[in-house]
């Protein structure tokens, strides 16, 4: 008996294998990361071999209990935005959504929270870190658009607003060497609570209804399909874990490592939207796609 490791083909010529699984499982449940963003201009995080490229991101317990790190973040997170709003659905996403309109998505989930697969036209979608697009208050739980907390930190802070920095993953810029401290950051306007950007931070966990939404699609799908993610992140590994556990197919798409490597039955070094060139000849599964 062969094992699902033994079974893992790598290639860079990819468009007939990748093709071929979703032809056998044609009801998948898709896991997308960084990998899928960076066309749009988003960096992301990691390099090939699945390593920090740059120092890693905010943790919940450094926002929510120092308030210096709060300032810095929110400082870096005002000028980061004005490049992050502007990012446009690229190819990955297109052909994302129209697998979605030919069946054979039944739920996306995804890592990121740049709202882009929404913007590109995928209806089915779970954001399991959330969306950057929202503000939470850690008090009364109160959601605002970011639009309108960019502009209250704009106005309160209008020596920053001529600031440039280079752009960083998730609307973080590298802006250091500035007096955080004196950053005002708005609070919430119903309780004056601490507003946190509606996403999940290192060290916080997913909300247990958006993970159960996804594991339960999971277990609707015939197999899982990773795209540019290396899965370092328990939070998206744990799906190839339970589609492993649970005897399904794995495939994923990205350049480099994988974390979930022995689980894969295909690898695909690869970007993304190389990956899924085919999709627009394919049909319908009612149209008997094959």
């Amino acid at each position: 008996m062969h094992s699902v490791a033994a079974r893992r083909s790598i290639s860079t010529s990819p468009d007939d294998t990748l093709e071929r699984f979703i032809g056998r499982y044609p009801n998948l449940l898709v896991l997308t990361g960084a990998g899928c963003s960076t066309d749009s201009g988003i960096p992301d995080y990691r390099d090939l071999e699945g390593e920090w490229k740059r120092p890693p991101p905010m943790t919940y317990a450094t926002f929510m209990n120092d308030p210096v790190a709060r300032a810095r973040y929110w400082a870096r997170s005002m000028i980061g935005w004005r490049h992050f709003s502007t990012a446009r659905p690229n190819r990955t996403h297109a052909a994302l959504s129209r697998l979605e309109q030919l069946g054979h998505i039944h739920m996306l989930v995804t890592q990121n929270v740049d709202g882009l697969h929404q913007a590109a036209g995928s209806q089915q979608v779970v954001d399991l870190h959330g969306r950057l697009d929202r503000v939470r208050c850690m008090a009364c739980e109160k959601r605002i658009p970011r639009v309108s907390f960019q502009q209250r930190m704009t106005e309160a802070n209008p020596q920053w607003t001529d600031l440039d920095a280079p752009h960083a993953p998730d609307g973080d810029a590298d802006l250091d060497d500035r007096p955080f401290a004196e950053f005002v950051i708005p609070c919430c306007a119903e309780c004056g609570g601490v507003l946190k950007p509606d996403v999940v931070f290192f060290g916080e966990q997913v909300p247990r209804g958006r993970l159960n939404q996804a594991m339960s699609a999971l277990d609707r799908s015939d197999a899982l399909l990773v795209l540019g993610s290396s899965l370092m992140v328990y939070s998206g590994y744990r799906f190839a874990a339970c589609a492993a556990k649970q005897g399904k197919p794995i495939a994923a798409i990205n350049l480099g490592h994988n974390r979930a490597e022995p689980l894969l039955e295909l690898k695909l070094d690869c970007r993304c939207d190389e990956a899924l060139a085919f999709v627009n000849t394919i049909k319908r599964k009612a149209s008997g796609h094959t």
